[in-house]
């Protein structure tokens, strides 16, 4: 199993890729906004199933991986540390929301809110590049592989969980603030630096 502290230090790497607005959030803006708090579970259930969709084919993956070559696993973290350095500069000059769809184009069955959160997310390079690129950093060669994954996929499940919801309730609040220019750009922007930071830190390790 991985240690409470590297579980904490995992939890601080993806912060600011969480903290990105992506297709999650998109989302649930869409559908709170439009069909109120109740909207919000199952766009979350559904970002939480594709959380764990990545995780499983990263635990086969990375296993394999560790098992055969030492040398592959760590062109692996030097392959993420540069995309994440990428990523971080995408962030920091792509710093709007897509704008939200009309509320005529609502979808009204829990279930089609569900399978759009889950397919957004199983087919969001950026949660995929989390398990592709951040947790080779914090997993232990010498243990387990699976377990470690999968220990890390639930951290990251409750994490998105507590933001989604966060979010849910300023959304009840005040749908306004995601609009303001100004709040977008400075959360893109502090969210592309600390990628960076994080790809650069990973490489030199």
């Amino acid at each position: 199993m991985i240690h409470p502290y590297g579980v904490a230090a995992f939890l601080l790497a993806i912060l600011p890729i969480i903290a990105t607005p992506g297709a999650s959030l998109t989302l649930l803006i869409q559908h709170v906004t439009a069909g109120g708090r109740r909207q919000a579970l199952p766009v979350l259930l559904g970002t939480v199933t594709g959380l764990y969709a990545h995780a499983t084919l990263a635990a086969a993956g990375l296993s394999a991986l560790v098992m055969h070559s030492s040398q592959a696993f760590t062109a692996v973290k030097l392959l993420g540390a540069a995309y994440l350095v990428g990523l971080g500069l995408w962030t920091w000059r792509s710093t709007t929301l897509p704008p939200s769809p009309t509320l005529t184009d609502q979808p009204k069955r829990t279930g089609s809110v569900y399978t759009q959160a889950l397919l957004a997310n199983v087919l969001n390079p950026k949660a995929a590049s989390i398990y592709l690129t951040l947790v080779p950093q914090f997993v232990l060669s010498g243990r387990p592989v699976g377990g470690q994954i999968l220990t890390l996929a639930t951290a990251h499940a409750l994490l998105m969980a507590v933001w989604l919801l966060t979010w849910t309730a300023l959304i009840h609040r005040g749908a306004h603030l995601v609009r303001q220019a100004r709040f977008k750009r400075a959360v893109g922007r502090v969210a592309g630096a600390a990628l960076v930071i994080l790809g650069v830190r990973a490489a030199a390790t």
